[in-house]
């Protein structure tokens, strides 16, 4: 992504007194998004349609789990995976049947599909006992720390693309997430993001 320097110039120059002030999280993606192609914001525009409960059914998740761009496809399928034991965990608290209300794929699916959907969900012991946490902060807490380190894996050869990008704004939307409900918890997980980011893309010239 030839402006992808740009959006990381952009980024403010944290210290330990910073605080978001008028700009909010949101502000941060909208420029992000202003720096982008066409054909990148299509891609944050299905990005952004994941954190939206309207559009999470089956049809998107089915598009997202054969989707053409790598980022989509396994962030998504961790999602679903994310949402899906979450989903078990109640049905096991409340004596539920083990898969009431969890999205699965019938045999009418594309095969693709099926077969993502299916495939070993390996951090599923870690989410366990975060999910047996009985501090309701610190679950989910610990569900976005597993999230951040899955978005960190999947980009780990990252640097200059659009894959770079959605990564980038999907660690924006937990920090958002923070911030509105503890702006110091915000703050200390901005700094983190951005220190990432400086600290990855070494061959930039910063004057955030």
């Amino acid at each position: 992504m030839n402006n992808y320097e740009y959006i990381v110039a952009s980024l403010p120059d944290i210290t330990a007194g910073w605080k978001f002030g008028e700009k909010t999280p949101e502000d941060y993606l909208e420029d992000i998004i202003s720096l982008c192609s066409e054909e990148d914001r299509q891609l944050i525009d299905f990005l952004m349609n994941g954190y939206d409960d309207s559009h999470l059914d089956a049809t998107f998740y089915a598009k997202a789990l054969i989707h053409d761009d790598r980022f989509i496809r396994e962030y998504f399928t961790f999602d679903l995976n994310v949402r899906n034991s979450k989903v078990r965990y109640l049905n096991k608290a409340l004596g539920r049947p083990s898969d009431k209300d969890v999205l699965i794929f019938g045999e009418e699916e594309d095969p693709k599909v099926i077969e993502t959907a299916a495939a070993e969900f390996e951090e599923a012991p870690e989410l366990d006992s975060i999910l047996n946490r009985t501090d309701i902060l610190s679950r989910e807490r610990g569900i976005d720390d597993l999230m951040w380190e899955k978005i960190s894996d999947i980009t780990t050869f990252n640097y200059f693309d659009i894959d770079a990008i959605l990564g980038f704004i999907a660690k924006m939307n937990i920090v958002a997430r923070w911030f509105r409900l503890d702006e110091n918890t915000g703050r200390e997980m901005f700094k983190k993001l951005v220190d990432e980011v400086r600290g990855t893309f070494k061959g930039v010239k910063y004057n955030g």
